[in-house]
């Protein structure tokens, strides 16, 4: 079924979730990246959506859209940032999927009337889905695939069934299985315990799957005489018992995996061909400078999902990234927006801020609040960033408030608005591929000759990742220009809006596009890095 020199590493979790599985295979990915390998990354979510993109963020956080447009989990955004690699639609792979698919293939008659079974028709499925994971960019050396929830949920047993059988048909050298677990420490008493991994490794071993690493998550560093413990319970090498515990900064636990040698005891058990050591140089001197920062810039994050961070992990992110490039550590206000529209007390908050940002978001709910933000921020010359709706706002508010058009709306928000300043245009898509009824993934970008989008971005022409329907309806454009809004960025192919900026603002810019999505570590986003410097000098200036 498939060749003998696919390498994959599966990365499951027990006792509880939000373990973290996302952030080991991350950073496990990048130990093996800095050892010369190419590595891609696949994520196995069980849930029966086709995938995300029509979750509500309160319940599965972000969105993450690769390049080729596929909505993801936003574990996917972890693999991009800390990897530094970019994925594809082939990195997502859900029941909702698999399950579509198969009944899809037996509808068409593929099956030749079998009967349908988990075993073996959607764990072939998955297999096959795994290999074309690995096949996707053509130069894959490992393959590290994370399989969402937790050992014994009812819904990932087809997947642990999948890569239990993957180790059958690749081979022992072939395959390295990596379990998360909780190791929690009793205050009262003072004690790790053990025993939960030792209840969550007899649940994998009964399913067929041995683990080759254990890493143990808690808020302490676990002992030796407990790792031996555990190794001796567990049946795995004492050296395959590493120590997970928290860390005051998430890239310090790349440092500890290496630390405790696991890379080399996944580079000798694949017997991979590869450098001796993952040189991390430069991952040391993030940690080291981010270590030294003191100074703080006071950003203010205006959304209307503001109670669950991870609905905007991708930005806050991106806001830290750049950050650092500038010695600063970003204390990011949580305003949420909806709330904003009725309570002058919040609004002080926005006041108080060197920065303004607001990100994307779907439907009316909190428009009105992240407007009153957007309008505070042009007229008092306070930097702002507006990504995808926040762009959007920032042309409707001008429209009411500069240019007089008080009926200026979208019309997702008022289907008979007179002024429908955006708009769902079809005419405006051709010659453009789309995902549904949406722009999705990548799409080019021509930037406009003087405009600071160029001077941030040094280039003529970018690429930038989408998720929305609706766009600026460019038949309003000329007045807006007359009053002294710039279209700095704009889609060759069509001429839509891409970026917008005010001339006569220290900063004030946003964009149809979400950037956050290509920031890095160590390559913070232009528009991100612009966005702070201009707080800083706000600051400053205050």
């Amino acid at each position: 079924m498939a060749k003998k020199d696919m390498k994959f590493l599966f990365v499951t979790g027990g006792v509880v979730s939000s373990l973290g599985k996302g952030i080991s295979a991350a950073m496990i990915g990048r130990l093996l990246k800095r050892r010369g390998l190419n590595i891609f990354s696949i994520k196995l979510d069980p849930y029966l959506n086709v995938d995300p993109g029509t979750m509500s963020p309160y319940q599965h956080g972000e969105v993450f859209v690769t390049r080729d447009g596929a909505e993801t989990d936003l574990d996917l955004g972890h693999y991009e940032r800390i990897i530094n690699t970019s994925l594809t639609k082939e990195s997502t792979i859900t029941s909702g999927k698999v399950y579509s698919a198969v009944i899809e293939k037996e509808r068409r008659g593929e099956y030749l009337g079998a009967t349908i079974q988990i075993i073996p028709h959607i764990t072939n499925e998955i297999k096959e889905r795994l290999i074309a994971g690995f096949n996707a960019k053509g130069d894959t050396d490992v393959c590290i695939v994370e399989i969402g929830g937790t050992v014994g949920d009812i819904e990932s047993l087809p997947f642990l069934e999948a890569i239990r059988q993957m180790r059958r048909e690749l081979g022992y050298s072939n395959t390295f299985f990596v379990h998360n677990t909780l190791v929690p420490y009793l205050h009262t008493t003072g004690e790790i315990k053990t025993k939960p991994t030792q209840h969550s490794v007899k649940e994998l071993t009964g399913l067929g799957i041995q683990p080759d690493a254990l890493l143990l998550r808690g808020e302490k560093k676990v002992d030796k005489a407990s790792r031996r413990k555990v190794a001796q319970f567990c049946n795995v090498p004492d050296e395959a018992v590493i120590s997970v515990e928290d860390m005051s900064i998430i890239y310090e636990v790349a440092l500890n995996l290496q630390k405790q040698h696991l890379d080399d005891l996944i580079v000798k058990h694949l017997q991979l061909d590869c450098e001796p050591v993952a040189k991390m140089d430069d991952w040391i001197g993030l940690i080291d400078k981010i270590k030294s920062i003191k100074e703080y810039v006071n950003i203010a994050l205006v959304g209307k999902y503001v109670e669950l961070h991870d609905a905007y992990i991708s930005v806050y992110e991106s806001l830290k990234y750049a950050g650092y490039e500038f010695n600063k550590r970003i204390k990011v206000s949580w305003i949420d927006s909806e709330k904003l529209e009725n309570d002058e007390t919040l609004f002080e908050e926005i006041k108080k801020a060197d920065g303004i940002i607001v990100p994307g978001g779907f439907g009316l709910r909190g428009t009105e609040g992240k407007m009153m933000a957007i309008k505070y921020a042009r007229e008092n010359k306070v930097p702002y960033l507006g990504l995808c709706l926040g762009m959007q706002l920032a042309l409707i508010e001008f429209a009411r408030n500069v240019l007089g058009h008080k009926d200026a709306n979208s019309t997702e928000f008022n289907e008979n608005t007179s002024y429908p300043l955006i708009d769902y245009l079809p005419d405006q898509y051709k010659g453009i591929n789309m995902g549904g009824t949406m722009r999705l993934g990548d799409y080019d970008c021509c930037l406009l000759e003087g405009s600071k989008a160029k001077e941030l971005y040094q280039a003529s022409e970018i690429k930038e990742r989408h998720r929305h329907r609706y766009e600026f309806n460019n038949k309003y454009k000329e007045e807006f220009v007359k009053n002294g809004m710039v279209f700095s960025g704009t889609n060759p192919q069509t001429g839509l809006c891409e970026l917008i900026e005010l001339k006569d603002h220290p900063f004030f810019m946003a964009c149809q596009f979400h950037p956050e999505f290509k920031s890095r570590p160590l390559n913070p986003h232009p528009l991100f890095k612009g966005f702070i410097e201009a707080s800083i000098k706000n600051e400053q200036k205050l």
